[in-house]
């Protein structure tokens, strides 16, 4: 009987201690869940184009493409459910910036199953929405891996919260803008000039994890009387991947007037080591 009584003893013990270790990585990852959401705020943009089956099923099943522009960001917006935006409103959206997360996360497969990771995706998404079953989040995850990578360099931002910004709260700048402002004459500058007048801002930049052998990218831009980039007009994913807020150029003047500046900025990405 004694030995009896020891054998179990021995066996639940070791049970025990595997029961009290896996109920670690849930409490980390609710941890994880918790973290604060990521916030933005722009004017919408609503379009009738249409990602296939991919975008639809990020997007509670809409054929219409919607975004958000911050400055010369672009946030592609997805939503676990149908909400109607209205094009040129500014609004304000709390979630998980895809890509910014799956770029801190990593490739520890270097590269070998593709960029992103079905892993690193279906943490963003769980990140993202709660709560909801198996078969939904595989769903998701296989739509937003999909998504990035046809466009890795897109902001694809999983909405949780979005809402109409108020009107202490807009910061659009159509209604910064005076009329002087608006009227200010538009001038081509060659790139190799505009360099010159650089103040801030690095044109050289550390490769993103989708293009990992860097290279050279052309960008497009317009420059405003501050000596502000405010607009990208370019389709090189390399240019949308570069932080141009943090850019500065001597305001452009012309005739003793400001204008504002269309040129090129050469970028250089180097190789990630």
């Amino acid at each position: 009987m004694n030995r009896n009584v020891c054998i179990f003893c021995f066996l639940v013990l070791p049970l025990a201690a595997l029961g009290g270790c896996s109920s670690k990585p849930p409490a980390e990852d609710s941890q994880k869940a918790k973290i604060a959401p990521h916030r933005i705020q722009g004017k919408a943009q609503v379009l009738a184009e249409s990602e296939g089956l991919s975008g639809a099923a990020l997007n509670a099943g809409r054929p219409s493409s919607m975004y958000l522009w911050e400055g010369t960001h672009r946030y592609r917006l997805f939503l676990r459910k149908p909400v109607d935006l209205v094009h040129g409103s500014e609004y304000i959206a709390e979630g998980v910036h895809a890509q910014k997360i799956i770029d801190e996360i990593g490739d520890p497969d270097q590269g070998k199953n593709g960029y992103p990771l079905q892993s690193s995706c279906q943490r963003v998404v769980k990140m993202a929405w709660t709560g909801m079953p198996f078969d939904e989040i595989d769903l998701k995850t296989e739509a937003l891996r999909a998504t990035v990578k046809r466009y890795p360099a897109r902001a694809v931002f999983l909405v949780t919260r979005i809402r109409p910004a108020t009107s202490e709260e807009r910061t659009s700048t159509e209604l910064k803008k005076s009329d002087d402002e608006k009227s200010v004459r538009e001038v081509s500058v060659a790139a190799d000039k505009q360099r010159a007048f650089l103040i801030e801002g690095s044109p050289v930049q550390t490769a993103p994890l989708w293009e990992p052998a860097g290279g050279t990218a052309r960008c497009r831009v317009i420059i405003d009387p501050e000596g502000k980039i405010s607009e990208l007009d370019t389709g090189a994913q390399l240019c949308e991947t570069v932080p141009w807020s943090q850019f500065r150029y001597k305001p452009p003047v012309q005739g003793g007037r400001p204008v504002k500046v269309r040129t090129e900025v050469e970028v250089r990405f180097e190789p990630r080591k």
